[in-house]
């Protein structure tokens, strides 16, 4: 259900579609190490945004140089330090966690209900369960991409990100930031705090 290593927000692409790509790579980057076609990529994008002052242009300059400055190795030697390991990961990535301090909570069956009412379920092939932050950034993405207008829609994406991602994630990005292990996964975790804060005031202004 992940997105590929093609998935790079682009200046060139409308905002529904630039949202639904900048949640695929977030989706990408926290799920697993990057791999290396990634990476390159990365360090390859346009940093300047369209149009100047743009909320996410410091943030999204500050990965993309970090990328340029830290080796493919390091990057994924962070991402195990962080997040891998046996036993304790040193960062949760995991909504129950956050909101009920343990896994596998109660938040983790309210959001396979969730899911299942999206016509959504995990795939075969991931080992993490539904309240990952990347497999929740991807139903965001299939949200706001996917062609079934009946899930696919504002009011929905309003609801899932609302109820699913908002209540904890910028609690994600104080570990990440806050870390003396993190460089790549801090600016990382500084580029989804801009970019949550952007969709919040959207939705915001839906309500």
């Amino acid at each position: 259900m992940l997105p590929t290593s093609d998935t790079l927000p682009s200046s060139a692409l409308d905002e529904e579609t630039a949202r639904s790509e900048l949640y695929g790579l977030l989706a990408l980057m926290y799920y697993a190490p990057p791999a290396t076609e990634l990476v390159a990529k990365l360090r390859l994008a346009v940093t300047e945004a369209p149009a100047a002052g743009a909320f996410l242009e410091e943030p999204w300059r500050a990965l993309v140089g970090l990328s340029r400055e830290m080796t493919d190795c390091a990057i994924q030697d962070e991402y195990d330090a962080l997040f891998g390991g046996v036993g304790k990961p040193e960062v949760y990535l995991y909504a129950s966690h956050f909101l009920s301090g343990f896994l596998n909570e109660k938040p983790l069956a309210r959001l396979r209900t969730e899911l299942s009412s999206l016509g959504l379920a995990r795939g075969d092939g991931m080992l993490d369960t539904e309240d990952h932050f990347a497999y929740l950034c991807e139903v965001m993405r299939y949200l706001i991409a996917g062609d079934d207008v009946a899930v696919a829609n504002l009011t929905r994406q309003r609801a899932f990100f609302t109820s699913y991602l908002h209540p904890w994630v910028l609690a994600l990005c104080d570990d990440l930031q806050q870390h003396p292990k993190a460089r790549f996964y801090a600016a990382l975790a500084g580029l989804t705090r801009a970019f949550v804060a952007v969709e919040t005031q959207g939705f915001d202004m839906l309500a």
